[in-house]
């Protein structure tokens, strides 16, 4: 395997500073996890991959919440790194990984036993893809969501470590795989929001983040994104695709879900005027 990274076109490319890469270890893994304020998620979170070869923890700069601490305990390595967003922090840390693989695992999630088992099996395979989505089962104010949408959530988070790369997107950035991908059914699972400060310390972050990125493309914020597009969102999760089916939790991550959208065009709107999508909204 080359240990060159894979050229992308401008698109795909990583604007970072460049790190020369080291020539991956055959058939091991690095688990990469990304630590802020994680609270009690990161300890469940590193020991269900504490039979990884490697966990690689890249502690934000700004977490004080003690997360720094669980993580160097339980990782085999921790760096502390300015946090911008979670693509260029992995576009960072990937260079630095010496394992054939690397599994993305964040702060609030875990993997399942069944999982593991998978994953062991996958790269020990000479055959294996060289990436995979995997399934990840959500919960939202503490509860399983089985509909909204959330049902059919997979993520490619398992990858050959020289042939993946973060797109440069500000939020839900995704990695691209220079190669065949597959699909792993066994579940890892995501605790979300367990309360309403949580979720809109990452919803004011996110909707500016999204407005930005909608900014630099040049894309404008019309009426009908405004009003339709907030409303079709939650037609589409809770109608469409049975939000309804999970009562009142899935009423209310049904109605955030339209409402980050109305945000998230009326932040590009302000942007568009002269303003700035920092703005917080309600106080």
């Amino acid at each position: 395997m080359a240990a060159a990274w894979i050229g992308y076109a401008n698109p795909l490319r990583y604007n970072g500073p460049h790190i020369q890469p080291t020539v991956p270890i055959m058939s091991s893994i690095t688990v990469l996890t990304l630590v802020p304020n994680a609270g009690d998620r990161l300890e469940r979170c590193l020991n269900s991959v504490a039979w990884a070869d490697e966990v690689f923890c890249v502690v934000d700069t700004k977490t004080v919440d003690g997360s720094q601490d669980v993580a160097r305990r339980l990782a085999t390595r921790v760096e502390v790194h300015e946090y911008v967003n979670a693509a260029q922090q992995r576009n960072w840390a990937l260079p630095q990984i010496q394992t054939e693989w690397t599994l993305v695992l964040d702060a609030d999630e875990w993997v399942s036993d069944e999982l593991a088992a998978r994953l062991r099996q996958i790269i020990g395979d000479t055959n294996a893809c060289d990436g995979y989505n995997i399934r990840r089962l959500s919960y939202f104010f503490g509860k399983r969501i089985h509909h909204c949408g959330w049902q059919r959530d997979y993520n490619l988070r398992l990858f050959r470590t020289r042939k993946g790369r973060y797109l440069d997107r500000r939020v839900h950035s995704k990695v691209v795989v220079d190669g065949s991908v597959g699909r792993i059914i066994e579940p890892m699972y995501h605790d979300t929001y367990r309360n309403f400060h949580e979720y809109f310390t990452t919803f004011h972050r996110f909707t500016t983040w999204g407005a930005q990125d909608l900014y630099d493309k040049g894309k404008p914020a019309r009426i009908r994104d405004l009003t339709l597009r907030p409303a079709f969102r939650f037609l589409k999760m809770y109608v469409l695709r049975g939000g309804f089916l999970d009562g009142y939790h899935g009423a209310v991550l049904c109605g955030l879900g339209a409402f980050s959208v109305f945000v998230k065009y009326a932040k590009l709107w302000r942007l568009q005027r002269g303003g700035g999508p920092e703005e917080k909204l309600g106080g």
